[in-house]
């Protein structure tokens, strides 16, 4: 099966010749949960700009559902209803003065009866659990209330794809685990999802699959525990190891575990390794 979008051999540079994207080629595949990795400046932004169609490759192609992606109107509008974009700053995305109005700006340029529209906006303040917002100005919202609006008016254009550039950034860790339960909720439903995080703890936990940029170039693309066994990938992208990771591999290497156990991904994960290793070391005594 094609991929819902793809990037073969895509170059970007900035006006001030800064060079954002070099020779970048991946594949988005349906139903996927991905994390983008990388430092600040390693394109991740910019990548994301090119799978919504608001950048345009210097060079290289950019392919949607297998065909390669023509940069007018009509493709545009479609790609953008299919593949949603949520901004790591939500003021960027929020224009319109009423929390209902600004969610329903996208359903309103589609072909929708008033009916449809309604629902597509009520049916996305239900998964973000705004609904109490819908009459409140956005300029008075929290940064995580802005986000979860922002998220809804992705969710209101009923997307297979949704991106979003560092969803969790200025929110504490409460709001951070609430929004991906959400995420999960949604992924639940068949949408792909693709994030960027600075936070590997998080990419480690939540992520089926692992993106990691560097100075604009892809340098591996694979699934979590492929990715975190090679600890020179991220360790080039100047990334810090999981910490549930570099615990596990502190207790294998002092012999408090065996290292044949499935790698655990979350506390809990860890904690049974643990409690099976200890009732197997009473069992051989």
């Amino acid at each position: 099966m094609a991929p819902i979008i793809a990037t073969e051999g895509v170059w970007y540079s900035y006006e001030d010749g800064t060079e954002a994207l070099k020779n970048v080629s991946l594949r988005i595949h349906k139903g996927k949960k991905i994390a983008v990795l990388g430092p600040n400046g390693a394109g991740k932004s910019t990548l994301f700009l090119h799978l919504n169609g608001i950048l345009k490759p210097k060079s290289g192609t950019v392919f949607f559902r297998g065909q390669p992606l023509r940069y007018n109107k009509k493709t545009l509008t479609l790609l953008r209803k299919e593949v949603g974009i949520v901004f790591q700053n939500p003021d960027e995305q929020l224009f319109s003065p009423v929390v209902y109005d600004d969610i329903a700006y996208g359903p309103r340029n589609l072909p929708l009866s008033k009916n449809e529209i309604e629902t597509s906006v009520y049916r996305a303040m239900e998964e973000m659990e705004i609904l109490h917002l819908q009459r409140k100005a956005t300029h008075f919202l929290s940064l995580g209330q802005k986000k979860r609006v922002a998220i809804a008016g992705v969710l209101a254009m009923d997307p297979e794809l949704i991106i979003l550039d560092e969803p969790t950034a200025g929110l504490d860790r409460y709001y951070s685990r609430k929004l991906l339960a959400l995420l999960d909720d949604i992924h639940s439903r068949g949408k792909t999802i693709v994030l960027s995080t600075h936070n590997m703890d998080l990419a480690y936990e939540w992520a089926e699959e692992i993106v990691v940029l560097q100075q604009g170039n892809v340098i591996a693309q694979g699934e979590v525990e492929e990715i975190f066994r090679q600890r020179h990938l991220y360790e080039t992208a100047n990334l810090e190891q999981p910490l549930i990771l570099e615990i596990y591999e502190e207790l294998v290497k002092n012999r408090f575990l065996s290292g044949r156990q499935k790698m655990p991904r979350t506390k809990e994960e860890l904690f049974h390794c643990l409690a099976e290793a200890a009732r197997q070391s009473q069992f051989d005594n």
